[in-house]
């Protein structure tokens, strides 16, 4: 049995994972992005009923107060934004309680950038760079797919369009569960489980499969707009390799009265839900009002990307302490 003593991952690992951080440093270096550092506690938390932040009461010269530990250092970034930062980019302790197995980690490693006046187009082809920077030995190309066609392809059904009792069954179907689990759940939460389960092992084979046009209500903290077809959507985008989702993509919001509205309804569903409050991030808004510039930004959870690059099986293998043995 191993001693609980000793690292997750071995010594020879974290010096390739070394490598691999410093070539994702020079690569922003190079391109003029500034790397900062910011905190993993906040005064709020992601109100998003699918993330579990964890928290934790801490004296202060306030007194008594909740901190949060980020989910993503993205609300304390777009802070930067607002104050003028211009393109900045962050490798950050990130934190998502009930997150374990194969694939996650409660703590975690967040690479996490955003460019002022850029496109998601040019977002979605820096990330490609990055990912081929990393792994040199991927020579595919990267393939566009409309989440709507992914849903008809694989499945059969309009995900914007089919009956949420039908979606509920089909979840329960291809998740091996009764029905009567997914009884209260809603549409979002039936499609990320279709989409896990019978869509995702097939993307980013032999190619970066990046999936676009997400329904409205999957928008988080990204603009909306009107697709091919005249539906709502969300302004983002998810990159994936391996059947691994990699990266997460915003054309971000920056209205900040938008953005306090979906705060409140987020947390209006987990009452819904039985879930707990989470304290919504009023410095955020404040910034907001104050105006932060047009910008793109992008998610990419690094230690996956490492184990890719290093053909590792699980990720606590490229972690000096997983969760458990911390």
């Amino acid at each position: 049995m191993k001693e609980n003593w000793r690292p997750t991952a071995d010594i020879e690992t974290l010096r390739e994972r070394a490598r691999l951080l410093a070539s994702v440093r020079r690569f922003f270096s190079a391109r003029e992005v500034l790397e900062v550092e910011t905190p993993v506690l906040g005064q709020g938390g992601s109100t998003d009923v699918h993330l579990v932040s964890l928290s934790t009461m801490a004296r202060t010269d306030r007194g008594q107060r909740r901190l949060w530990l980020q989910t993503s250092p993205e609300f304390h970034m777009k802070r930067l934004l607002a104050a003028g930062s211009g393109p900045i980019f962050q490798l950050a302790k990130s934190f998502r309680d009930g997150e374990v197995g194969a694939r996650h980690n409660i703590e975690f490693t967040m690479l996490e950038w955003y460019r002022p006046g850029c496109s998601l187009a040019e977002m979605i082809d820096e990330t490609a760079t990055l990912v081929a920077t990393i792994l040199p030995r991927f020579h595919g190309p990267v393939v566009h797919y409309r989440y709507r066609a992914l849903f008809h392809t694989h499945l059969a059904l309009d995900p914007f369009t089919t009956s949420l009792e039908t979606l509920r069954r089909l979840a329960a179907e291809h998740g091996q569960m009764s029905a009567h689990t997914l009884a209260d759940e809603g549409r979002d939460t039936c499609l990320d489980l279709l989409m896990s389960m019978v869509i995702e092992p097939h993307l980013g084979r032999n190619e970066l499969s990046v999936v676009v046009d997400y329904p409205a209500s999957q928008a988080a903290l990204a603009r909306r707009h009107q697709d091919a077809d005249g539906e709502w959507v969300a302004s983002r985008f998810e990159l994936y390799l391996d059947g691994i989702e990699l990266a997460n993509g915003y054309d971000e919001l920056t209205d900040a009265a938008e953005q306090r509205a979906r705060f409140v309804e987020d947390n209006a569903e987990r009452r819904h839900l039985g879930l707990g409050e989470v304290d919504m991030d009023e410095r955020l808004l404040s910034a907001l009002e104050h105006g932060m510039p047009e910008s793109a930004g992008v998610a990419l959870g690094i230690d996956r990307l490492i184990q890719l690059a290093l053909g590792k099986a699980r990720l606590e293998d490229v972690l000096t302490f997983s969760t458990p043995n911390c």
